[in-house]
């Protein structure tokens, strides 16, 4: 690899602080999230992650001003051993063969963090660094550098679908557009509320060459209903009534999400009365459906009636009736 100063457009006497910026600047312009179309980018992200590797970590940083180690972090040796132990003979000692610097755990400047704020730019905030291993900025000891790389997984995509309450009764599906602009049914598992996801194995945003793709992650909205509000399992809605149907009785056909169906009023119906049809609500996750819950609302003339108005009057002093309770005495 090239100097790590020379890659991260540095000098010797850069700060940690000036190291620090220069990679999340670089590596935010080379990200491959952000080049699909420009392979060398891949590679350009990789030498700087690596540069980084060197230079964010104190220690390593110093071992390669002496010239202890290379711009790969490995040992350099001498014809009579390497600096810091003269005399040392490398063919004396068959451990030297292949030897590799392993870092400090925990080193790094803080790598993992650095890359994961960001990737969490690009949609992926919870991927882990793609040169980590798992555990600190990277590993060597005894493992080619191209063996420690792996590829990275795609990342997670949130989907929000709205979904209409005949959806859930009818067909029990909705179409999704996932992020490579495809559209598929997804199958809604009964009892599915509004706020609940879905995970699509595998369809999420792609991976690095070699890699998983993430998933997508379907989060349930329920379109807004102009006659039914959701309860649980359950539907609400309000049915405007006359003045004579509350009175006399009627049979009124009411809307459902399965079709029309008719409800006998009975006479004298108080306004804001509650009435029942079983198995009308939405589909329950343990069978069977919720139900449907009617209040009826009297509704007035929209004008004034002579003869109403009245027979109001002769009502009110012939037969008078108390319409509250002594709570309101």
């Amino acid at each position: 690899m090239r100097d790590p100063y020379s890659v991260l457009g540095l000098d010797k006497n850069a700060s940690a602080a000036d190291i620090k910026s220069a990679f999340r600047k670089l590596a935010k312009k080379y990200h491959p999230d952000q080049n699909k179309d420009n392979p060398k980018a891949q590679e350009k992200f990789s030498e700087i992650n690596l540069a980084y590797e060197l230079l964010g970590d104190a220690e390593k940083r110093a071992q390669y001003d002496r010239g202890e180690i290379d711009a790969e972090g490995k040992q350099r040796f001498y014809s009579g051993g390497f600096e810091g132990f003269h005399g040392y003979n490398e063919s004396a000692d068959p451990r030297a063969r292949g030897f590799r610097f392993e870092e400090a755990r925990g080193g790094g400047g803080g790598f993992d963090d650095i890359l994961n704020d960001i990737l969490g730019g690009f949609g992926g905030g919870r991927r882990r660094s793609a040169w980590s291993g798992g555990a600190g900025a990277g590993d060597f000891s005894g493992a080619s550098q191209s063996q420690t790389r792996r590829s990275k997984p795609g990342a997670d995509a949130s989907i929000v679908t709205r979904v209409s309450l005949e959806e859930l009764v009818k067909t029990g599906k909705t179409r999704v557009k996932l992020p490579n602009k495809k559209t598929v049914e997804v199958k809604i598992p009964p009892g599915t509320r509004e706020g609940d996801k879905i995970r699509l194995k595998g369809l999420g945003f792609a991976s690095e060459p070699g890699g998983q793709a993430g998933d997508a992650l379907v989060e349930i909205r329920f379109q807004s209903h102009p006659l039914f509000t959701v309860d649980g399992d359950d539907l609400r809605m309000d049915l405007p009534i006359a003045l004579y149907e509350a009175v006399l009785g009627s049979k009124i056909k009411v809307p459902t999400l399965d079709g029309a169906v008719n409800l006998t009023i009975p006479e004298y119906a108080d306004g804001g009365k509650v009435m029942r049809l079983r198995e009308k609500g939405l589909p329950k996750k343990e069978g069977g459906r919720g139900d449907l819950y009617i209040t009826l609302r009297i509704k007035m003339p929209e004008r004034q009636d002579d003869e109403l108005n009245t027979l109001m009057r002769a009502w009110k002093e012939v037969a008078p009736y108390k319409a509250r309770g002594t709570e309101f005495d």
